[in-house]
């Protein structure tokens, strides 16, 4: 019999032609030690297709075929596996269709998913496979990750990062080469130059006249940046006051690395997906041309530049699945899921996170609980995959004590030595003035020429929003991003105008929207939320101080509610909370706080006993959820997405990412909520808003039962 992987039309692709090419790509995706493990697990991938049933499935038999354990079982000796390096291979290639499998236990059956009871079911002949494929398996490389570990958990922690990783590597390659075999003129990958882009960000910043005290203390900063990059380290932390130009200086030390040390991309992580729209048009602007940008994110269009044909649309979408580009941004919540997932269409790119500058922005917006195992990928990443990782941060936890508890043997630099230019930002003075209602806040505001009122929830932000009065905006995570960027736009003229108004805000304005107003009014929270609202308030130094007033509207619940207590009572303590030693205070008592927090969510928490033939990938991968609460996403028609959606209905699916720019997201109970109402409707898996009511174009999508209208 002639033994075929894969069959289009009259084209045939030989199964042993198939297993030799994901191989070699296996092993060429893969970092040097791993690389023989690598070829092996493509090698011996599709094993299972070698069998009689299989053959005939792929010629057209309506019958259904389990193919990927086989290779797996070829692993097993007489008395198991022999070796970890053949209990990861296992791992990924039992899983490399349907996911990593949990290991399991000896006494699962084999009707259990688990990697155990996979490899408990009966097989049929595929003998053959061992006739036309000739392998030997290499020395367990591998091991070595393992002698300096000091405990079972730590083995367990990288055994499992190591067997994602190694799956990325497999995954991808299958992907490749099957679809190579299906479009064979398929184009996929961007390329771009770092040196021609590190002359263009350097261009741009000599254009900057340090004629003002700010400017001055921002190259002062800055220039320390430049030089620290230059000594050899896994970790970099970047801490700068908010207006000391973070983003550009970030952006050219991590293409300074890279041109020194030759990596092969540049991946920027962002919290917010509004601060990853303003990062990316500032590096599209600046080095576009020579560095193609490659935004991943959950609102990205890749249609919306009208210069961009089809093929290039297609282009980039094909390059997001594996991030195969030199600059990337994107998101937190697309990074560390996709580090902890089980499914190949997550981890394909985890791969390409060798060789890379990863650069964290706002590095202390990670939740707590998920402290210990962010800190161990980046350590992980920069480790054993020979990236570096830059965190960046105005308010910059202490997360050197993680970084050595959980990431041990990683080299830790600070890009700032002297801040002896701080100063020159301390542009604001605090008011910690209790607590105030609506009307006193809104009162007290319109006393400036203009000012900023930023709330914690979208229920608070707007009842002080409908108690001002004059010229006024709002902003919240409810409103499309369409629309909201247009609304910040707007009050950027106004205020470059000289306009008198108010904007309130939930918190979604504290990073990264680059607007200067009078006065801030910021309700009580976390300490690094009072600062980074603050960063809004005399941004340019234009007055000797700005005013930042901290109000208290309604008693808090869970962390927030702790965040808001430890701020308080640091007022009482330090006359300048915004000082280096109020911060450092802020985050030792907030960690001591949630110490039980950082010590649990890890993958270990899961394990009965510590074997890494019991790990369960899959059970921590949906439990892992960067973002408690799931989110959809709901469009909103109007006039400039109209025929978006009429195609959609018409099966041009292409159009849902198009959509993204034009939808809001809301919680899942509040979709229930709206479902309910009969005023959202479904076209091809995309979620419409049918009734217009619900949409208010200055306050966003109403969700209120008193704003709610049914016709």
């Amino acid at each position: 019999m002639k033994y075929i992987a894969h069959k289009f039309d009259d084209n045939e692709q030989l199964l042993t032609e198939h297993l030799t090419n994901v191989a070699e790509l296996s092993r060429e995706n893969a970092v040097y030690k791993l690389k023989d493990i690598a070829y092996i697990c493509g090698l011996l991938h599709d094993a299972g297709k070698y069998t009689e049933l299989f053959q005939k499935r792929i010629r057209g038999a309506d019958i259904r075929v389990e193919h990927a354990r086989y290779g797996a079982r070829v692993l097993s000796g007489k008395n198991g596996v022999d070796s970890i390096m053949q209990l990861m291979m296992q791992y990924c290639i039992a899983g490399h269709h349907s996911g990593i499998p949990d290991g399991g236990t000896r006494l699962d059956s084999e009707d259990m998913s688990t990697l155990h009871g996979l490899l408990k079911r009966k097989t049929e002949d595929f003998s053959e496979f061992k006739r036309e494929i000739i392998y030997e398996l290499p020395n367990d490389a591998a091991a070595d990750y393992f002698k300096q570990m000091k405990s079972p958990e730590e083995v367990i922690e990288l055994f499992a990062f190591l067997t994602r990783y190694l799956y990325s590597c497999l995954t991808d390659a299958d992907f490749l080469d099957t679809e190579h075999f299906y479009s064979p003129d398929i184009e996929r990958g961007m390329s771009g130059d770092f040196a021609k882009a590190l002359d263009r960000v350097c261009e741009k910043l000599d254009g900057f006249k340090p004629d003002t005290d700010i400017k001055k203390a921002r190259n002062v900063l800055q220039e320390q940046v430049y030089k620290n990059i230059a000594q050899k380290s896994d970790i970099y932390t970047l801490d700068m006051p908010t207006g000391s130009g973070k983003t550009l200086c970030s952006i050219k030390a991590a293409l300074q690395k890279a041109v020194s040390e030759g990596k092969k991309r540049i991946i920027y992580v962002i919290p917010y997906v509004s601060i990853i729209e303003q990062t990316a048009e500032i590096c599209e602007d600046i080095f576009g041309d020579v560095l193609p940008v490659l935004q991943h994110h959950s609102n990205y269009d890749f249609a919306k530049d009208e210069s961009d044909d089809e093929s290039t649309e297609k282009k980039l979408r094909r390059t997001c699945e594996n991030w195969g580009a030199p600059f990337i941004i994107t998101t937190n919540v697309q990074f560390f899921e996709s580090l902890y997932n089980c499914k190949s269409s997550r981890m394909r790119k985890l791969h390409n996170l060798a060789d890379s500058v990863i650069v964290f922005d706002e590095i202390h917006m990670l939740p707590i609980k998920y402290i210990q195992p962010c800190m161990r990928a980046i350590g992980y990443v920069t480790k054993y995959l020979n990236s570096t990782a830059i965190m960046m941060s105005a308010t910059m936890p202490d997360y050197k004590s993680f970084i050595t508890e959980y990431a041990g043997g990683c080299n830790v630099v600070d890009l700032i030595t002297d801040r002896g230019s701080f100063s020159a930002f301390k542009k604001c003075k605090y008011h910690y003035i209790g607590f105030c209602g609506a009307e006193k806040i809104a009162f007290e505001a319109a006393k400036y020429g203009n000012a900023l009122i930023v709330a914690n929830s979208r229920r608070g932000a707007r009842k002080i929003y409908e108690a001002c009065g004059g010229k006024k905006y709002y902003l919240s995570t409810y409103m499309m991003p369409e629309h909201r960027s247009k609304v910040i736009g707007k009050i950027r003229t106004d205020l470059v105008n000289g306009e008198k108004l108010i904007v309130v805000s939930t918190s979604l304005i504290e990073a990264g929207v680059d607007l200067d107003f009078k006065c801030v009014f910021r309700e009580n929270a976390g300490l690094d939320n009072i600062i980074q609202s603050a960063g809004r308030c005399n941004r340019e130094g234009l007055m000797p101080f700005g005013d930042v007033y901290i109000f208290e509207t309604e008693n808090l619940k869970g962390d927030m509610q702790m965040k808001a207590n430890i701020t308080r009572s640091l007022f009482e303590e330090y006359g300048d909370i915004s000082c280096g030693e109020c911060i450092k205070e802020y985050y030792r008592r907030l960690f001591k706080l949630s110490d039980k927090s950082i010590e649990k969510n890890t993958i270990t928490e899961y394990m009965v006993s510590m074997r890494p033939d019991s790990i369960p990938f899959r059970t921590y991968s949906d439990s892992f959820k960067f973002i408690d609460n799931t989110m959809i996403a709901v469009v909103i028609p109007n006039k400039e997405n109209k025929n978006l959606i009429d195609e959609l209905q018409y099966g041009k699916l292409s159009n849902k990412r198009k959509l993204q720019r034009h939808s809001a997201s809301v919680y899942f109970y509040e979709f229930e909520s709206l479902f309910k109402q009969g005023v959202i409707k479904e076209i091809n898996g995309v979620y419409i808003l049918s009734n217009s009511n619900y949409y208010d174009e200055k306050l966003g999508l109403m969700l209120e039962n008193d704003k709610l209208y049914i016709f």
